[in-house]
């Protein structure tokens, strides 16, 4: 069953521009990351760096506007940074990109190289639907510590992606949670893509489409459906 997707009033309130896609797969092929899931992140190195022509990721419109929003329920957006502008940095230093499996790997890939928020949910691990809310504080967060499962609490007022059992993502975008995280068992997935500011939904459906395409590349008979906010 598909989880909803629903963004809270005091969300949209906080952030008007905010706007969101979720690209729904079911029967995907994950595994460790491979020659193909590296070359997507190379290549997305390079179309980051050919965006940016030598700017800072802190300096795209789009990350200023997500900087924003950040500021706007407490977060320091030059400590907290959102996934993609976090994900440009490594892309951009010598270290590079992580390699975590092929479907992190893919969903990293489009996530650096169109500058846009990409997150994976194990959809068999989600409990009921998912909700973009801003937290009590009393929210269970399951982490890692000490490389030892943790559980945390929001900051009241956070923003959070959280299901029926609890935060699936902190500070929107910035630390996803081990519970509904992609492994390397995952077969069905929901990716959710978000944008903020006026040019947003038309980045987010040819990044939508890209994501669409390249999962039925690596994953060849896996059901695939994009869905757009009503």
């Amino acid at each position: 069953m598909t989880p909803q997707l629903t963004v809270s009033d005091e969300v949209r309130a906080l952030a008007p521009g905010f706007t969101h896609v979720a690209v729904e797969a079911h029967g995907l092929v994950n595994g460790p990351s491979n020659h193909d899931s590296s070359a997507l992140l190379d290549d997305a190195a390079r179309r980051l760096a050919a965006r940016l022509g030598g700017r800072a990721p802190h300096e795209d419109p789009h990350m200023a506007a997500w900087r924003e929003a950040y500021t706007a329920f407490g977060a320091k957006p030059s400590r907290t940074r959102n996934s993609a502008e976090a994900l440009a940095r490594r892309a951009l230093a010598d270290g590079g990109l992580p390699r975590i499996n092929v479907l992190v790997d893919l969903y990293n890939a489009v996530s650096v190289a169109r500058l846009i928020p990409v997150g994976g949910e194990d959809t068999d691990r989600i409990t009921g639907d998912m909700r973009l809310v801003r937290a009590t504080g009393e929210e269970p967060f399951a982490t890692m510590a000490g490389g030892e499962t943790a559980v945390e609490h929001p900051d009241a007022g956070e923003v959070v992606w959280c299901d029926d059992e609890g935060v699936t993502c902190r500070r929107w975008n910035w630390r996803q949670g081990v519970r509904t995280r992609l492994t390397e068992e995952s077969v069905n997935a929901l990716f959710l893509l978000e944008g903020m500011g006026p040019t947003a939904s038309g980045e987010l459906g040819a990044a939508a489409a890209e994501l669409a395409e390249t999962l039925e590349k690596l994953s060849p008979g896996a059901r695939i459906t994009v869905h757009t906010p009503g």
